[in-house]
């Protein structure tokens, strides 16, 4: 396992303060304030903790409330919505210098045999032929050292792979509103860490990595790289469907169907190395052009 990867599942660890409230430490990202993956994960581990193991997580729908600093540890407050005999409902509220900044309802299941059909995976090329994020990156001499170096911090604990050029890396012309990336922790998971809620956790910190994306292709846009774009996060929806490893290749395939009003629509479908559909995700955010004085 390396050393980021041990890092960002520290991260993770919430400490248990009562018996439905955590507590998580915090850091920044490439932008200023706290990652939204970061948040979305550790509420997802609160509300797992509080759930029994034999019942995984199958959806979660979240809003971003408020931006996070990073400079102080966020509480998580869980409410136990319901225990039903075949799914459980989780609320959680994170908060921060007294005010909500982000707000989760997860539900979970005990598995169930049942009707079963799925989307095509897409095609894609082996990952193996792609360059690694560093090294897409540091071959951008547009971008200026500082940035890469933020970028490349933020992603050290997971190997993720654009199958074509990010936003950043190629701009100032629309392209098709449609990108691929592979991606994989850095490092297998081993121990505790090697548990399904997990796997579900890390996939969910790397589902906000990259899917507003798709939305600055179609406008040639550069993104928050490189300044032509103000963006954060306002709400974001998983479903868990088929189980998969966080440490092995999985295929983010996203689209963006629209922009309008100062909002980006991501959609996306997470698929595993062998074709299986594990993972469906819809996410909105603010994406504006800043105003020109």
């Amino acid at each position: 396992m390396s050393e980021a990867l041990q890092s960002l599942l520290d991260l993770l660890d919430l400490e248990r303060i009562e018996q439905d409230i955590f507590r998580g430490q915090s850091r920044s990202a490439v932008v200023p304030r706290v990652f939204g993956g970061q948040v979305a994960a550790q509420a997802l581990v609160a509300a797992g903790r509080t759930v029994p193991e034999d019942r995984h997580a199958h959806s979660l729908h979240a809003y971003f409330l408020r931006p996070g600093d990073p400079g102080a540890p966020i509480v998580y407050n869980v409410d136990r919505i319901r225990d039903g005999r075949s799914f459980t409902t989780r609320r959680v509220v994170a908060v921060q210098h007294g005010k909500p900044i982000f707000g989760l309802s997860a539900s979970f299941q005990t598995y169930e045999e049942g009707l079963d059909h799925q989307a095509p995976m897409p095609p894609a090329p082996d990952p193996a032929t792609l360059p690694t994020g560093e090294e897409r990156l540091r071959g951008y001499p547009h971008l200026s050292p500082e940035v890469v170096e933020r970028f490349v911090e933020a992603r050290a604990a997971v190997d993720l792979r654009h199958v074509v050029d990010p936003p950043y890396g190629r701009f100032g012309e629309p392209r098709e509103p449609h990108s691929q990336v592979w991606f994989r922790t850095n490092g297998k998971l081993e121990g505790a860490a090697d548990i399904p809620l997990m796997h579900v956790v890390l996939a969910t910190y790397v589902s906000d990595m990259t899917l507003l994306d798709s939305v600055l292709l179609a406008h040639g846009r550069g993104g928050w790289a490189v300044g032509d774009v103000v963006g954060a996060s306002l709400d974001h929806a998983m479903w868990f469907h088929r189980p998969f490893r966080a440490d092995e290749w999985l295929l983010y395939d996203q689209e963006s169907p629209s922009a309008y009003g100062g909002r980006g629509l991501g959609q996306a479908r997470i698929y595993t190395r062998d074709g299986r559909l594990a993972i469906s995700v819809i996410q909105e955010g603010v994406v504006r052009v800043p105003r020109e004085h």
